[in-house]
């Protein structure tokens, strides 16, 4: 590995957005520690494409709602580049089931909230040192549409605290290492779907999707050129914001107001990352 190279950890990246942030990053000279569950063929494939791109890559296989998996895939990122300077926390469950607050299991609350916040926090808890002493880095949280307004979404009630949580822990965090060199912000997605997750702008641009102020689907190539934006050097004078990635997408909006709200059903549709 180059001395000069970056390296970016992202999690959840095998597939989907975490997979075309690590091809964007990796196409604009970051070397990439790609991080999966269950996915090890897609994650192969990946660390082959980007080496192709020129860049080095390594796949971690770690559940980022286990603690002593947090601790060894930064243990093995850092033992395999040396440092990690961009931490893109991708991976979250997310429940597209709508239910009650009070139909949830006690092992679902958990996971969701050690999924989509401690962990986060955690990951984020190991990588600053690091961060702190080369004097640069990044630090990319994921969160929903309008999560910064912290407004009530029935059926989502445990994934939109967590996330809201995230938002307080997000502009914190900013505020408190601003001066050792490392931005943290929040991206929130559109209600991105399916085979649109890995498709580029140009092959969505002229699809139409219903639901989209914008008319289009939004795509994973609409999310991680942000990202790639936010890890650029001179980027460095944004950091604590909550950016909405959406087409101008309320997902709580769609959904309270397009039908009742009543057990096991409403209309609408859900955004989770």
């Amino acid at each position: 590995m180059e001395p000069s190279r970056k390296v970016a950890l992202i999690t959840g990246s095998a597939k989907g957005l975490g997979r075309m942030t690590a091809l964007q990053l990796a196409e604009r000279g970051f070397d990439i520690v790609v991080n999966y569950v269950h996915s090890e063929a897609e994650a192969d494939t990946l660390c082959q494409r980007i080496r192709q791109l020129g860049a080095n890559c390594h796949a971690v296989q770690a559940d980022v709602s286990k603690t002593a998996d947090r601790e060894r895939l930064v243990r093995e990122a850092e033992a395999r580049f040396g440092r990690v300077d961009v931490l893109v926390n991708n991976a979250g469950p997310f429940i597209r089931e709508r239910r009650f607050f009070r139909e949830y299991e006690a092992a679902e609350i958990e996971g969701l909230m050690q999924g989509n916040l401690i962990g986060v926090m955690h990951l984020d808890h190991l990588v600053i040192p690091g961060m702190r002493e080369n004097g640069w880095g990044r630090i990319i949280h994921f969160g929903f549409g309008h999560a910064s307004e912290a407004r009530g979404w029935p059926h989502r009630a445990v994934y939109a605290a967590a996330k809201v949580g995230l938002v307080s822990f997000t502009k914190t965090l900013a505020v408190e290492e601003a001066g050792g060199g490392i931005t943290v912000n929040m991206i929130c997605p559109g209600d991105i779907r399916g085979a649109n997750k890995e498709r580029l702008i140009e092959e969505a641009e002229h699809l139409h999707d219903d639901e989209s102020p914008r008319g289009r689907p939004g795509t994973g190539e609409d999310i991680s050129r942000v990202i790639a934006f936010l890890c650029e050097s001179r980027s460095d004078f944004l950091t604590g914001n909550i950016i909405d990635v959406s087409g101008g997408l309320d997902p709580i909006r769609a959904m309270v107001s397009g039908g009742t709200v009543r057990d096991g059903t409403s209309a609408g549709s859900a955004a989770g990352t």
